[in-house]
């Protein structure tokens, strides 16, 4: 995509987000940021227009995505904590408001827990799987509603599954895998970095690698 994309982000004042929304300003993109509240964040910059509300209401998403060319999500339960059915419903409103504005691009961040039809799971990516669904099964099976949502669609989704995110400056070198999360934590500042090498690449379009350090 050309260098003046414009971007819609959600979950933009989260731990991985944060580090998104750094790297785009180093970056020198334009994006809309959608946030639940204002004295969450204070930047202030041309490049940066936020809009205030949820990404449970649709007029609100559709407000985000118009003018932008694709949308990240980075979307986590938030504080105060959003409803286990927040992922699904981030998405579902997402796409179409993304297919009101003829938009295509969409990328998410989600865990190693969600299952694909491709995967070769090892024992230990397998019991952490195991482990949440029978620990956070409500919001288990919502992050694997999303996933089923995203290949129903016709738009070029990339969810990105993750181990433990780490919230560190350092870049690492990373690993990327369609069957099995090769390593145990990621860096917050090469998947922010990783998340915008996907606006202009088509890899993983309509697919969901995992994500982590070597």
């Amino acid at each position: 995509m050309k260098d003046t994309t414009k971007i819609a982000v959600v979950g933009g004042t989260g731990k991985s987000g944060r580090y998104l929304v750094q790297e785009l300003l180093k970056r020198k993109f334009r994006f809309k940021i959608l946030i639940r509240n204002p004295d969450n964040f204070k930047i202030e910059s041309p490049l940066v227009e936020a809009i205030v509300g949820d990404v449970s209401n649709l007029e609100t998403v559709r407000s985000l995505i118009q003018g932008c060319d694709a949308a990240i999500s980075c979307l986590g339960w938030g504080t105060p904590p959003s409803p286990n059915t927040i992922f699904g419903t981030a998405t579902q409103n997402i796409l179409q408001a993304m297919l009101d504005y003829s938009k295509r691009r969409y990328i998410v961040l989600s865990g190693l827990h969600v299952d694909t039809p491709y995967d070769q799971k090892s024992v230990k990516t397998g019991m952490a799987t195991q482990w949440m669904y029978e620990n956070y099964p409500d919001f288990t099976k919502d992050r694997q509603l999303e996933y089923e949502t995203l290949v129903k669609s016709d738009s070029d989704w990339t969810l990105i599954r993750l181990p433990v995110i780490e919230l560190t400056e350092e870049r690492r070198g990373i690993i990327t895998s369609l069957e099995d999360c090769l390593g145990d934590r990621i860096s917050t500042t090469d998947l922010a970095d990783f998340l915008i090498e996907q606006l202009k690449q088509s890899t993983f379009i309509q697919k969901a690698p995992f994500l982590a350090n070597i």
